[in-house]
């Protein structure tokens, strides 16, 4: 039980104003919370249990300049994406559990990219060195949900108070901002 309470403490706070958190509050912008938090969910529970395990053999097997520059250039399709807009059909807008699938399928291969090599899997990764895999797993993966959770909030209170086109532009230049910041880590690393 140690494990998972050190896990989630660690985990929430490292994640509180990191690139991942604000990606959950750009999602939450453009798409239902659901969806958007189902992806975060998905992309965590899979990027930490890689991580704890990791963690339990070895923390230098990722390629993480390679997977750093794949998710940069994700982040900037994202930023393409957002920026030309989805405009949808009459026949689309009907089918809201497909825009919901979209939003849950976007979200979850934006988080699972930014998550590979990001401080959160890095600190995951070391907290599965000394304590218990599992309570670690779950522990951090509650709290990277967690700290998502109330970007999500603050996404969605951001959409209702904003109009839609300075949503647009302001979700593709962080999405940008993003993609930019993880091209150029590698230099600096």
């Amino acid at each position: 039980m140690e494990a998972f309470w050190i896990s989630l403490v660690v985990i929430f706070v490292a994640e509180l104003g990191d690139k991942s958190q604000l990606m959950a509050m750009t999602f939450a912008t453009r798409f239902k919370p659901w969806p958007v938090l189902a992806g975060i969910t998905l992309a965590t529970t899979v990027v930490h249990l890689v991580s704890v395990g990791l963690g339990g053999l070895a923390g230098d097997l990722l390629p993480t300049t390679a997977i750093t520059v794949v998710a940069g250039l994700a982040f900037l399709g994202f930023a393409v994406w957002t920026l030309r807009g989805d405009e949808l059909t009459e026949e689309e807008a009907g089918k809201a559990r497909r825009t919901a699938r979209s939003a849950l399928i976007a979200v979850t291969v934006a988080f699972f990219l930014a998550e590979l090599g990001d401080k959160t899997m890095l600190a995951t990764i070391t907290l599965a060195t000394q304590h218990d895999w599992v309570g670690t797993w779950i522990g951090s993966t509650v709290g990277m949900v967690a700290a998502d959770a109330l970007a999500i909030v603050v996404g969605r209170m951001l959409g209702k108070h904003l109009p839609e086109r300075i949503i647009r532009y302001g979700a593709a230049a962080a999405f940008a901002v993003f993609g930019v910041a993880l091209l150029v880590e590698p230099l600096f690393a």
